[in-house]
C-alpha cells in the first residue's frame, strides 16, 4: 500500500543557529527508513509526469519504486544511466520547480521528495560501494569539451559511455566549475564533487586543468593540430556584472564571483590560508537569487552581520524558496523594495602601502514601490521619491548575474552569439561552425545546474549522431 502522507519527511539538518557559523553541510540527508518511507509516496503514475520536469529524464517512478523496496543499489543504476551527477544534482537541483512542480501528489498535499531521495541513493552507493564503473570499449574518435562545469562534465560522461576519448580543458586548478567555485560547500561538499568526476575518469574522460582555451590553445587548433573531430563548449558565464553606481571601484566591494571563489575553491575561511578576502562586520549583498543567497549565507559565517538588498518584495524573490527560508532561519535581514544608488567610501588611515586606498563605509538606497508588469512579466520596480537612505556596510558584494566570457567569441572565427555574449545554437547544440557545440551558461547565461547538464547531454547526442554520420 502506498503512503498516502500529505507531507514529505523532513529533511533532518543542522540548527540554524549552529550552522551560521561554520561551513559544514545544512542538510543531514535521509536515513535508509526515511528514504523507504518517503519513496512508498509515490504513487508510480501511468503517465509519469515527473519525467517530463527532469532536464535530463531520469526514470523517476523506477529508481524509486526500487527504493520503496530497499533495492538501493538498483535504484543507483537507473539514476546512473540518466545522469553522471545524481549527488550533485540531489542537492543543488531546483526540484520544486522541475520534476517535483509536476508530481501528482502535490495537488492535494505536497510532492514526493524526489532530490531528496535522489540524494540519498547517491549518497548510499558513494558510502558503500568502492567500484568505479568500468572504461567502455573505445569507438576510436575524440572530441574536446572546453570547461569542466555541469554542461562540460555531462557531455563529457555522455560520450565516455558511449566510447569516445573525452579530453575536458578546465581554466582553473581544479575541475567541477561553478560545483566548485561557486556553490559553499554547507550546500554541496566538495567531497561530493570530486567522487562524482572521479566516476567520470574511470570512463576514461581525461581533464587538463590549467589550460584556457582561447590563450593555452585556440578551438581551431584542437581540431587542426590536435586532431579533435568536435569540441563542445560548456565555458559557462563568469564575466559578472555590476550596476553603474559611484562607488563601486571601493575597495570591499566585490563581485560576488570573486568572493564566493574564495570562499568555495581557495578556502578563504580557514586560518592561515593565503587568500584573504574579508573581516567586514557589516555586509550588504545586492541581489535576490541564489548567488546572493550564497554569498550572504557565507559572509553570515564569516562573522559579519547580513543584509540583502533587493528592488522587488520577498514574493518576487527569484532564489529557491529553500534557501531564502534557510537565510531567513539564519539570521540574515532582507531589506526588500530599496535599491542602491552610491556606495560610501572613506579613506583607511591604517592601510599604509596607499594613503590614497578608499574603503567602503555606507551603501546608500532608495526606496522603491512595484508598478506595472515589464516585459519578464514581473511589475516593474519604481524609485519612490526622497526615499534616500543608508545602511552601514564595510563590505558590498555584487549578486547581480553574469555573461559568458567574450574570450572564445573573439578567439573562434564565425563563431556567431547574441548581442550579450551568449552563443548562438540550434536545439541540439550546434553552433555556426560545422563540429562545434555548445551548452550550459555560454548559450543561455546564467541559469540551473541541471539545465546545464540537460544541454551537455542533448549536445553529447548531437555530437555522436554528427560523428557517426561523417564516419558512415
Amino acid at each position: 500500500m502506498p503512503n498516502m502522507s500529505l507531507k514529505k519527511n523532513p529533511m533532518p539538518s543542522q540548527e540554524p543557529n549552529v550552522r551560521n557559523s561554520n561551513f559544514e553541510e545544512v542538510a543531514l540527508g535521509y536515513t535508509p527508513e526515511q528514504a523507504i518511507d518517503e519513496a512508498q509516496r509515490c504513487l508510480n503514475c501511468k503517465t509519469k509526469p515527473c519525467i517530463s520536469g527532469c532536464p535530463v529524464k531520469i526514470r523517476i517512478p523506477e529508481f524509486i519504486a526500487e527504493v520503496a523496496k530497499g533495492n538501493f543499489d538498483a535504484a543507483y543504476d537507473i539514476l546512473s544511466q540518466s545522469t553522471c551527477l545524481p549527488a550533485v544534482c540531489g542537492r543543488v537541483c531546483p526540484q520544486e520547480n522541475q520534476c517535483e512542480g509536476k508530481c501528482v501528489r502535490g495537488i492535494k498535499g505536497e510532492p514526493v521528495a524526489i532530490g531528496r531521495l535522489e540524494r540519498f541513493v547517491a549518497d548510499y552507493h558513494n558510502k558503500n560501494c568502492n567500484n568505479l564503473p568500468e572504461k567502455p570499449k573505445s569507438c576510436g574518435h575524440k572530441v574536446a569539451v572546453i570547461g569542466s562545469g555541469p554542461a562540460g562534465l555531462a557531455c563529457a560522461g555522455e560520450l565516455a559511455k558511449r566510447g569516445y576519448a573525452v579530453t575536458v580543458f578546465e581554466a582553473l586548478h581544479l575541475a567541477g566549475g561553478v560545483l566548485v567555485y561557486g556553490i559553499p560547500e554547507f550546500r554541496l561538499p566538495k567531497s561530493i564533487v570530486r567522487k562524482e568526476i572521479e566516476g567520470l575518469k574511470a570512463l576514461g574522460v581525461e581533464i587538463v586543468t590549467n589550460t584556457v582555451i582561447g590563450r593555452t590553445f585556440s578551438i581551431d587548433e584542437l581540431i587542426n593540430e590536435q586532431g579533435f573531430e568536435s569540441v563542445f563548449i560548456g565555458s559557462g558565464a563568469g564575466l559578472p556584472k555590476f550596476m553603474g553606481i559611484p562607488g563601486e571601484n571601493l575597495k570591499g566591494v566585490f563581485s560576488a564571483n570573486e568572493f564566493l571563489t574564495r570562499i568555495n575553491l581557495m578556502k578563504a575561511y580557514r586560518d592561515g590560508v593565503d587568500t584573504p578576502i574579508t573581516d567586514a562586520k557589516n555586509v550588504v549583498v545586492v541581489g535576490g537569487g541564489n548567488v546572493a543567497m550564497d554569498a550572504a549565507r557565507c559572509a553570515k559565517r564569516l562573522g559579519a552581520n547580513v543584509h540583502i538588498v533587493y528592488r522587488r518584495s520577498m514574493d518576487e524573490l527569484p532564489a529557491r524558496h529553500e534557501e531564502v527560508e534557510h537565510a531567513i532561519e539564519e539570521g540574515i535581514i532582507f531589506k526588500t523594495l530599496c535599491n542602491p544608488v552610491e556606495i560610501l567610501g572613506y579613506n583607511n588611515p591604517d592601510d599604509r602601502r596607499d594613503p590614497k586606498n578608499f574603503s567602503v563605509c555606507d551603501i546608500k538606497c532608495v526606496e522603491m514601490e512595484l508598478g506595472e508588469p515589464d516585459a519578464s512579466g514581473r511589475r516593474r520596480p519604481i524609485v519612490k521619491e526622497n526615499s534616500d537612505f543608508l545602511i552601514d556596510a564595510d563590505c558590498v558584494i555584487m549578486a547581480l548575474g553574469t555573461s559568458p566570457n567574450p574570450l572564445i567569441k573573439s578567439t573562434t572565427d564565425g563563431l556567431e552569439t547574441q548581442t550579450w555574449g551568449g552563443i548562438i545554437t540550434d536545439e541540439g547544440g550546434l553552433t555556426s561552425r560545422e563540429g562545434i557545440y555548445a551548452g550550459g551558461d555560454a548559450v543561455t547565461g546564467a541559469a540551473t545546474v541541471i539545465l546545464a547538464m540537460g544541454a551537455g547531454k542533448n549536445a553529447a547526442e548531437a555530437i555522436d549522431r554528427y560523428i557517426s554520420s561523417k564516419n558512415a
